[in-house]
This record gives C-alpha cells, structure tokens and sequence, in this order.
C-alpha cells in the first residue's frame, strides 16, 4: 500500500500529470478479453461512489470478472472507508490516492467511476479519457459550455467506452415508455413535464462541520476554482453552493430531462427560459443553489418540456406527457400508467386505464460492464450525456441572465435570443 502525504501527493501528482500528457490515449487503451479481469477505479468515494457505484457494480463482481483495485478522495476518511470495502468485499484493499492523476497514471487501473463533486466531472472525464480509460461519469456532466465540449471530444478522439449516469433509462418501465410513445398511441405530443418538490433542500442533510483540515486536500477539491480558505460546510455541503453546483435543475432534472430525450428521441431544445431563486431557506449557511427554480425548453419536434422544484413545500409532485390522444402518468417510476384522460376520446386509441408493458434492460452498470468487453454503445452514452448537458446549462444561462437561451447545433454554442 503507498503511503500518503502531502509531499508524495505533490510529487506524485506533477508525475501523473507529465506522464498523462506524454504518452497519447492509443497507448494505453485495449480491449478487455472475455476472461480479463476488468480493474476498477473509483474518483470520488463519498455518498454516490462508496454508497452507489462501488456496491453496484461489486453486484456483478464474479459474474463479470472485475475487482476494484483503487480509490480516489481527497477526503482521508472517505478513502479508508472505500478501501475497507474493497477489503471486505475482494480479501485485499485498493490502493489508496488523493489525486485523480494519481489513479489515472495506475496502468492497472483500465475502468473508472466518476463520482466526483459537479465542478470535477468534466475534468475527471477528461484526464480520464486521455489515459484511456473506460469511463462511468455522474450527472450532470458540465457547470460550463467550454470544459463540455473539450470533455466530449476528448472521449471521442480516445474511443473510450462512456456510460453517463443517467440510470433511469435503464429501467425496463421507462424503455417500456419508450416504446410505446414511438407507436404514437398518444396522438400529437404538446408537453412534458415533471414537477419535484420536497420540503428542503437535499444539501442539508450532507453538512458535516467536524470536517477536519487535516483531512482534507483542499486543493484538490477546489480544483480550477478560485482559491479560498478551508471550509467544512462548503466541503461537506457543496451541492448547495452555486461556486461547486448548479443545484436541482441538473441535480435532479437531469434524469427528467435525459427521459425526454429518451423517450421521445429528441436530442437537443431549440430554446429555454428559467427563473428561480433562494426564497425559503434563508439561514447562516447562506447557500446560493436555487431552493425554487422553473425552466422551458422548446424542441423543433413541436413540443414543451417543464421542470419544476420547490423546496418550500414537498406536495405537488408529477411527472406527465401530453398528447391530443392521451396522457403517461410517470409519477411512479416503477409502475408508470397511461389513459385518454385531457385527449379527445373519441380519437385516439386508448382505452380504460392502463398499466404500460415493461420491457426487460440491463441495469445501468451492467450495460456498462458489458459495453466494456463488447465495445459496443452504452445505453446512456457521451452523445446522451452531452445533449442532456446542454439542455442544462442553456436553464442555468437563462436562469442566471434573466434572458432566453438559443441553442445552435452547427456551432455547438448557446447564445441569447
């Protein structure tokens, strides 16, 4: 096991970072056979990568030959906790780093799992892509338009294998969605549209003030981000700093936003508009991620899309499509139903209330592990991963402007219109 500190994480992490720059994506890529074992690297071990990815993919560990061979965190407790797993789960601990470049530069590491903070996605994706590596990255993918667009195609150039965490179109009800929106039994689709309230915001229940400094490499956790002294309810509490998260629209309206492209085949909206704000939860933390937000998308193909939360109040919760013909009712994810009801009766095709037929998937990190050895597409790919991003960040420009966003295909930009 390497031993951790300051000056090795320094030396190490300036090696990394000269080898990754040397040495060009090809040179390390390679199919992994049927009977290779795939090693596994985990970026990010808190809430999402010790608690979702690790456990969800170890699901599979003897079935798809795999081991996780290191850990990733800036936070030491949070690597230890992470190592211990692997101890637990594979009679051996993962080797331990602070720094993603130190895990990247692991030649034995060929997979890793980003499960980072939401300002570290693209350049976690990035550097990982450039060490050729295969990849399993958290939404939302982007906080700015340039570090998507660099992300993306370096993850094109290298032919890396990228599953974006968008797990919901995984799920054998909503493919079932899927299917039986392209039958057209809804008639003209006008809407869509998902309203997810709760009573507080979800970034409270991560605050932790006993963070140490000690424990924590604090430069690393800022990254690119303007220096600032060491702070444990930012560290701890950072999905509810617009400085590290853009807040629920990607937070949680990334999977809304990603099903509507899934389920309808829509790929990009032509325009957006977006208002919200810190108007319940006003406190000594003094965060500053939206506690109420609305956006509008347009798309070319003739439809809305609208995606509401408000942590003042958790009633009010749907999640609908709205065709002339009828209406899906998503509000249960697992048990999802449509009926006639808002249509015109006696034009559509549907009748009574109706359970929709689920059509059996993989879950997410399976198709992941598979696309892996058969070098196919995953089901949540870079392409996915980049629309639903722009459809984010063109909410997240209005919201902030005050003004209407564009999208342009040909230039890949958002302007104002």
């Amino acid at each position: 096991m390497n031993k951790i500190n300051r000056r090795n994480f320094v030396k190490s992490a300036v090696a990394g970072g000269a080898a990754l720059a040397a040495m060009p994506a090809q040179s390390y890529s390679r199919i992994v056979g049927a009977n290779e074992r795939i090693n596994i690297g985990i970026i990010g071990c808190g809430n999402r990568g010790r608690g979702a990815h690790m456990p969800g993919v170890n699901n599979h560990a003897k079935a798809q030959n795999l081991e996780i061979i290191a850990v990733c965190d800036p936070h030491r407790p949070r690597r230890e906790a992470a190592a211990a797993l692997t101890k637990e789960w594979y009679g051996r601990e993962a080797q331990r780093y602070i720094s993603h470049r130190e895990l990247l530069a692991d030649k034995d590491v060929n997979a890793v799992m980003i499960a980072s903070c939401d300002h570290q996605h693209t350049t976690h994706l990035r550097d990982a892509a450039q060490a050729g590596k295969d990849i399993y990255v958290e939404k939302p993918m982007a906080m700015d338009m340039d570090r998507l667009i660099e992300a993306v195609d370096t993850v094109k150039a290298a032919q890396v294998i990228v599953q974006v965490g968008t797990q919901l179109r995984s799920m054998s009800t909503f493919t079932g969605c899927k299917a039986l929106y392209e039958s057209g039994i809804f008639g003209t689709v006008s809407r869509v549209e998902q309203i997810r309230n709760a009573e507080r915001p979800y970034w409270y229940g991560y605050i932790d003030k006993e963070v140490k400094k000690a424990d924590v490499e604090w430069g690393e956790f800022l990254m690119h981000r303007p220096w600032r002294p060491f702070d444990p309810v930012a560290f701890s509490g950072w999905y509810g700093y617009a400085e590290f998260s853009d807040g629920p629209l990607p937070g949680l309206g990334s999977h809304y936003i990603d099903l509507v492209h899934y389920i309808t085949g829509a790929q990009f909206p032509t325009s957006c508009v977006c208002m919200g704000g810190v108007y319940t939860w006003k406190d000594e933390y003094r965060f500053t991620c939206p506690d109420q937000i609305e956006a509008v998308w347009q798309y070319e193909e003739g439809f809305m899309s609208v995606y509401t939360t408000n942590f003042g109040n958790g009633y009010g919760n749907r999640f609908r499509l709205a065709g002339d013909a009828g209406v899906l009712k998503m509000d249960k994810w697992g048990e999802p139903h449509y009926t006639a009801e808002g249509g015109s009766k006696n034009k559509g095709a549907i009748r009574g209330d109706n359970k929709v037929a689920e059509i059996p998937m993989p879950d997410h990190f399976l198709d992941w592990l598979q696309c892996i050895r058969s070098r196919k597409t995953p089901n949540a790919s870079i392409d996915a991963g980049y629309q639903h991003s722009v459809a984010n960040l063109m909410a997240m420009q209005s919201y902030r402007s005050g003004r209407r966003t564009v999208y342009d295909k040909e230039s890949r930009s958002i302007t104002f219109g």
